[in-house]
């Protein structure tokens, strides 16, 4: 299979991805997670890119996650200013 290069976006959804998965499995599951629990997980993933990933990448993160056997059970934007929210729980 020949490599294919993945785009900013791609590679920060999976950044996305990842950060979401090792939080919710230090946390337990279901794991609710915030912004701000991203953000000190990785420090790249500004508000406005994460809100961007799950609006545009969502394929690329909910892969990320059910590759390490989670899903995106709830995702909660309330508007700039107000956050997101994330719920991760077990795939089925």
């Amino acid at each position: 299979m020949a490599f294919t290069q993945k785009s900013a976006a791609e590679t920060k959804a999976h950044d996305l991805g990842l950060a979401l998965a090792r939080i919710a499995e230090g946390e337990g599951l279901p794991a609710s997670i915030g912004v701000d629990q991203l953000r000190r997980a990785s420090p790249r993933l500004t508000p406005l890119a994460i809100g961007q990933m799950v609006r545009k990448q969502r394929e690329t993160v909910e892969a990320v996650l059910a590759e390490r056997g989670l899903t995106l059970a709830e995702y909660a934007d309330q508007g700039p200013g107000l956050g997101m929210a994330f719920v991760i729980a077990e795939a089925a």
